[in-house]
Parts: structure tokens; sequence; C-alpha cells
């Protein structure tokens, strides 16, 4: 019987989980995670924040999952060390486990930069429940709350303290928020709507320093402005957990290197996810590491599976608002952009030559999946392509 361990409950370390189990009915396969749930969603901890969903309400896979797929899911339990001649890891407890097959799937966390006061009372990031959790209680007991990072996480936590009746700051240190999923036209068609819904903005701006006592009392920009603040929510992007894979031994770049198997280059070590970097990409997005856990969990039970790259889409809500985004977006005189924009909806096309190479659809999102598809697969549209943007438009014709 195959030991499989797989370090890390997220979304590659159960999809690798449930792929290895569809192969392999008898092996036995443990699931390690530091936190205390079961797969959760780290993508609607905004709306926990804003007490619109309970910690229960996260849970992805509830307990029954991992009993029916008869496998054991280990909480609250860190490695200390792992040896890879050996083929084994030891956990905080003491307690030595070992493996046939290694998946590191153990994710990212917040990045927080050198800012001077990063130190204080109410400087918060949200990565687990328990950023969230602990960003929930604080917060019963402010006004003022300024986000440092305008990208989709900072928007997100924004917007959830905004409906529980925060004042709020987001200070950018880009021109525009959203800078790797819009164009400066859809970046500022939803600016102007969070502005209604009363978010404040300051762009192009750089935090000097988090000032107060022990607590946060205000924010101060190289520019010299004060912002007030009894919370700073710091998002400025994650970095891939790398300390287990340093005790192996494992190459590592900005991620844990990987070939199109999932392969490290240690023999029947795999990493998969946020943590992982296939083809010098490193993908921070729910879809690929999905596909990695597949690819993973598939080629530690020895069958085969080629991962082959994700397209680099972004599907999201913000403030109510649809956004979707994939490929190439920003304007280049070398390729044609086509844009559509009015009241309610800003869309976006980018071609080279008569292929799709980038789209924004902000507002409405209808046929985004195909354009993807379209972009991933590199579908000549010569026929197609000025009608693309038009209100009847059928996107089935693209495929």
């Amino acid at each position: 019987m195959k030991k499989y361990i797989i370090i890390g409950n997220g979304v590659a370390g159960t999809t690798a989980g449930e792929n290895i189990r569809n192969i392999d009915k008898e092996g036995n396969i443990k699931i390690i995670s530091d936190e205390g749930l079961p797969f959760y969603s780290r993508i609607r901890l905004n709306e926990y924040i804003a007490g619109e969903l309970k910690e229960e309400d996260l849970v992805i896979r509830k307990d029954s999952w991992y009993e029916d797929k008869n496998i054991e899911l280990i909480l609250n339990t860190r490695i200390v060390d792992a040896n890879p001649e050996e083929k084994t890891i030891v956990t905080e407890n003491g307690q030595v486990l070992s493996f046939d097959k290694l998946l590191i799937a153990t994710g990212s966390h917040s990045f927080i930069p050198p800012i001077k006061g990063s130190d204080k009372t109410g400087v918060f990031a949200l990565r687990n429940i328990d950023d969230g959790a602990n960003i929930l209680k604080y917060a019963k007991d402010i006004d003022d709350v300024v986000v440092i990072g305008g990208g989709l996480l900072g928007l997100e936590v924004a917007n959830a303290l905004r409906k529980t009746g925060k004042k709020i700051n987001v200070v950018e240190f880009f021109s525009r928020l959203l800078p790797r999923q819009l164009d400066e036209g859809g970046a500022n068609r939803l600016q102007g709507i969070m502005e209604k819904l009363g978010l404040s903005f300051r762009l192009d701006a750089k935090t000097s320093e988090i000032a107060g006592n022990e607590r946060v009392e205000e924010v101060l920009l190289e520019s010299g402005e004060k912002l007030p603040a009894q919370m700073v929510i710091i998002s400025a992007g994650v970095r891939p957990n790398l300390e287990l894979a340093e005790m192996l031994g494992l190459n590592c770049g900005r991620g844990i290197a990987v070939n199109e198997k999932l392969e490290t280059n240690v023999p029947d070590i795999f990493a998969a996810g946020d943590v992982a970097e296939c083809n010098e990409m490193m993908y921070g997005i729910w879809p690929a590491s999905t596909e990695q856990g597949k690819a993973a969990g598939i080629n530690m039970a020895d069958g085969e599976f080629i991962y082959n790259g994700t397209a680099m889409a972004n599907t999201l809500k913000v403030v109510g608002v649809d956004v979707a985004s994939v490929g190439k977006i920003d304007d280049d005189e070398n390729f044609e952009a086509k844009i559509v924009s009015d009241e309610k909806v800003y869309k976006k096309i980018v071609f080279d030559n008569n292929k799709i190479i980038g789209c924004i659809m902000l507002g409405d999102k209808k046929g985004f999946n195909k354009i993807t598809k379209a972009v991933a697969e590199k579908i000549d549209l010569a026929g197609l392509k000025q009608a693309i943007l038009s209100p009847d438009f059928d996107y089935n014709k693209i495929l």
C-alpha cells in the first residue's frame, strides 16, 4: 500500500487528494494543514468580514467528504523537519511520518512591505480565516480604515468593511486600481462606481509611516497628507511558503521549480498551487491551482497527466460589478484594440492580427469563457472580428 502525504489543504492539495483516490483505491492518503478548518474558500473571506457569512459557511469540503474519500485530514499541525533521503517528515509534536509520494501545496502568505509602524496594534493582512476573525473582532470598535493596496484583495476587504459602516481610504502605489486586471479606462469606470458608494482613493501614492503610540492612529503619505485610521489593512501581494521546500533541498526560484508533471528536482516529491513555479510562471489563481492539483495527484498515483499551463484569466465581482480579464490588456501600438463603453459596461478586446490576445469585461462578462478559450487556443477570428463586441453577438460562433 502506497503512502501519500499532502502538505496543505487548499484547492491544490484537496484536488490532488481526490485525484489520487480516483486512481489508487487502497493507498493511504494524509492531508496535513496548519489551519483549523477543512478546505474553505479564502476568496469569500471578504463576505465573512462583512458579516454576510459565518465561519462554517466558508467550508467547501466538510469532514464527511474526507471520510467518504478515505483521506485522513490532520489539522492544526506544522511540519518542522523533513528528510528526503529517508522520505520522512516530522510534525511539531514530534511525530515522524513516512511517505512514498509527497506533495507540497503550502500556498502563500501576505507580503508586508517595510513600512515604518507596520508592527503596531491595528495593522492587519488578510490571508486566512484567523486573519479574518481578528479583523472582524478589532473592527467593532473603530471608525476609520486605511487599506494599503488597490488590487483585488484590497478592494474586496475595503468594500467589506464599508458595508459595516467604516470610513475607507484606499492607498494605491500605481496610477489606477486593479492594475493587473484593468486598463486605465476600465479602472476609472470601477473607481467611479466605488466612489459613489462612499470609498475614497489615493492613487500614485506611497505610505511613509503608520503612526500612533502602540495603536494605529493615522497613516502618513509621502505627499505629506495624513489619513485618520484606527485600522490598517495591508494588501501588497503574497509570497510562497518555501520553508518546507528548503528543508527538503528543492530547487526554488520565486517558487518551487516543477516540470510539466509537477515534479520537483527530488524524486517522488511534487509541488502545486501558489507555491509552485512551472515554466517560470507563478499563477496565484484558483483555476491554475485546481489544474496543477489534478496533474500532481494523477502523476503521484502513477497516472499520466501533462500540465500545459493556465490562461491568466480573472473573473470576480467588485462591489457587485462583474470584472473579467485575460491576457494582454494595456494599450500597445503593435496591436489593435476594440472598445465598447457606456454607462453600464466597459469592454475591450485586444487583437494580434485576427487572434484575441487580451480582453476586459466590466459590468457584463457574457461570453468571457469563450474568449478565454480563444486566447488559449489562438483561434483565428478573421470573420468575426468586426462584430464581436456588438450587443447581440453570439459567442458560440467563436468555437
